[in-house]
């Protein structure tokens, strides 16, 4: 029981991972309806912006919320010139434009910071603390705990805040929007802030355990489309909860099932290949219907 106890927590530990970047492609994929295959390695080159403040002496967590911030703008930025010229045209554009992306943030870490592999500190203690009899690591509670709070913070200002409120409004019905006054364009790249914080999170929880080099979130990235799939590329919530069932699923397979780690990746997706043969649009997507 103690094992499975401690499996669970590991699992939703890296589930809260999959989570924060799979929360970050559904807010831009409601925004515009298309899936950034760039938010991976927009998250790496923030990590590495991280790294580079630890090394110049900065104190982890005070580099982890200037490296959120630094994010944030670079977010803002990229939707103003890089995706606002190609607004309204057709989906495949936009696609085009990410992959473009991601190769040149996976080139710009190549050229500023080289491609060996660095090691990344945590923020977290690495010693495992005792709860009724099971051993559960740190690391992997202050990983959850980061997750849930920004996901709790991001949940608040959505609902809670006139601003956040303009932005779902903006990516629900962006014409009804201008209408009443709502910049539309701001709120979109807000929206690509707000995701590239998200993404930043999930690069800097990560890359203690997986090393710090320029691809590393590619094999994340993937889980994270899996995980958006899952809950629903139209749900934040389901974003969230993709992402934790994935990771502890994963987990338990791998320590009950006979799943090799380097299985994960595709047991992963044929998971996911099941649950859209049952249901299309996600555990908790909305099928969008079209009046003929």
């Amino acid at each position: 029981m103690a094992d499975l106890v401690q499996q669970v927590v590991a699992g939703l530990a890296s589930g809260g991972i999959f989570a924060s970047l799979a929360l970050a492609l559904v807010l831009i994929y409601r925004a515009t309806g298309i899936v950034n295959f760039a938010q991976g390695e927009l998250a790496m080159v923030s990590t590495f912006v991280s790294w580079e403040l630890i090394e110049r002496g900065l104190a982890f967590w005070l580099a982890f919320f200037l490296t959120l911030a630094i994010s944030f703008v670079i977010g803002v930025v990229i939707e103003r010139v890089v995706i606002r010229p190609v607004e309204g045209r057709p989906v495949l554009t936009g696609v085009i434009v990410t992959l473009g992306l991601l190769v040149f943030c996976n080139g710009f870490a190549f050229w500023v910071w080289g491609g060996d592999v660095k090691n990344y500190p945590s923020g977290f203690s690495t010693r495992t603390i005792d709860v009724a009899g099971v051993a559960i690591s740190v690391q992997d509670l202050g990983v959850i705990a980061v997750t849930l709070v920004a996901v709790a913070l991001l949940y608040a200002f959505f609902q809670l805040t006139k601003l956040g409120l303009g932005m779902r409004a903006a990516a629900l019905n962006p014409d009804a929007s201008r209408l009443v006054g709502i910049r539309v364009g701001w709120m979109l790249a807000l929206g690509w802030g707000l995701a590239a914080v998200l993404g930043a999170i999930s690069g800097m929880l990560v890359a203690p355990t997986v090393l710090l080099d320029p691809n590393m979130m590619r094999p994340v990235l993937l889980y994270a489309i899996a995980a958006a799939v899952l809950g629903g590329l139209t749900s934040p919530g389901g974003a969230v909860v993709g992402g934790l069932a994935l990771g502890v699923t994963l987990n338990l397979l791998t320590a009950y099932g006979d799943v090799p780690s380097s299985l994960r990746l595709p047991v992963a997706l044929a998971l996911i290949l099941v649950v859209l043969l049952i249901r299309p649009a996600g555990l908790f997507g909305r099928v969008a219907l079209r009046r003929v």
